[in-house]
């Protein structure tokens, strides 16, 4: 895996690409879309730009890929921001021409289905930020969370360190994107128990790698730019789960799996997201979200305590699937000082 680099940061004023890559649920649901559009005008002082298939749901895969290469070829487009996640993305990144990308480094903000586009891009030498899509964290009913809206500014227009800050209230249920009620009205908040630590006996600074667990699963099984193991000896790792709830079973084989190819023994240390634990579909009251949480953390132990004992974790960090969210640097550096209790990233 090469080393990546930092693209050139947009400034307020510049244009910005909003693509589609996964799915096209801005035709779907533009309420959350055009809210996301005017915080970017109004509150981050950005031009967004539109793609031919950002709106536009089971878009060809080859149409997709032809937004990506015009949206990072285009000399006036200073960033690159996914209106959203999806499911298959996958199927996206075969018609890519590394070159190109490689020739015309953007930043590139998205996660969840967006793991794809962001690994690859690392794989070819381009930091690309997880986190930030236009239509969950700029499009979020109410107003932006402070800590969201902090740290998607420091990834969008500044370099250097970032240190996280744990959120102190979390957001666990949301209202239907297609119900104006929905945005005419705060989040509910709930207090967070903050981050737990794993063997925090140590400090950790290396390369970021990972992503949503589930699409983490997609690369290794289709084997997409998954190099020697050797090659991510040192990395931090970073990993989070969707509003899939998927079991806990299925998370340890994921990391089971990554045991088995002697890939999770070569990260020093692991950032694992807050899981998501209520969607639309399972309405977990507080004690199943506890409990859901609480096993996914123990199938996560059971990998490390298997195939990566001496690897430290940070559990519930808000990255990912979660509000707030805190954006992570994908391939880029990350520190992890277990002592201090202390996580710093490089934008």
């Amino acid at each position: 895996m090469v080393d990546p680099v930092y693209p050139p940061k947009p400034r307020p004023g510049d244009r910005v690409a909003i693509i589609s890559p996964s799915a096209g649920l801005p035709g779907l649901f533009p309420l959350p879309y055009e809210l996301g559009l005017r915080r970017l005008v109004e509150d981050f002082g950005l031009t967004p730009v539109e793609y031919p298939t950002t709106r536009l749901m089971g878009a060809d895969p080859r149409a997709r890929a032809a937004d990506i290469h015009a949206a990072f070829t285009d000399p006036d487009i200073k960033a690159v921001i996914a209106s959203i996640g999806g499911d298959d993305q996958i199927a996206v990144i075969p018609h890519l021409d590394g070159e190109l990308l490689r020739a015309n480094p953007k930043p590139f903000f998205g996660y969840s289905d967006n793991t794809n586009l962001l690994h690859h891009l690392a794989g070819l030498g381009i930091v690309g930020y997880h986190g930030g899509t236009v239509m969950c964290q700029f499009g979020r009913p109410g107003a932006m969370d402070p800590l969201t809206a902090d740290s998607v500014r420091a990834a969008l227009f500044t370099s250097g360190p970032y240190e996280l800050t744990a959120a102190s209230r979390i957001v666990e249920e949301n209202g239907r994107w297609e119900d104006p009620a929905t945005f005419e009205a705060e989040l509910a908040t709930e207090p967070a128990p903050g981050w737990t630590w794993h063997r925090p006996d140590r400090v950790v600074e290396g390369t970021s790698w990972g992503g949503c667990v589930e699409i983490v699963a997609w690369l290794l099984m289709a084997d997409r730019g998954i190099g020697p193991v050797e090659d991510y000896a040192g990395r931090v790792l970073f990993l989070e789960t969707s509003e899939e709830l998927i079991s806990s079973a299925e998370v340890y084989y994921t990391l089971r799996s990554m045991g088995e190819r002697g890939l999770l023994r070569q990260f020093p240390a692991l950032l694992m997201g807050r899981a998501m634990a209520w969607s639309h579909q399972r309405h977990n009251d507080a004690a199943a979200r506890e409990r859901h949480r609480a096993e996914q953390r123990a199938a996560v132990l059971r990998a490390l305590a298997e195939y990566a004992p001496d690897t430290m974790a940070v559990f519930d960090v808000d990255l990912g699937h979660t509000e707030p969210q805190l954006v992570i640097p994908y391939g880029g550096r990350i520190r992890v000082d277990g002592p201090a209790r202390r996580i710093t990233v490089t934008y």
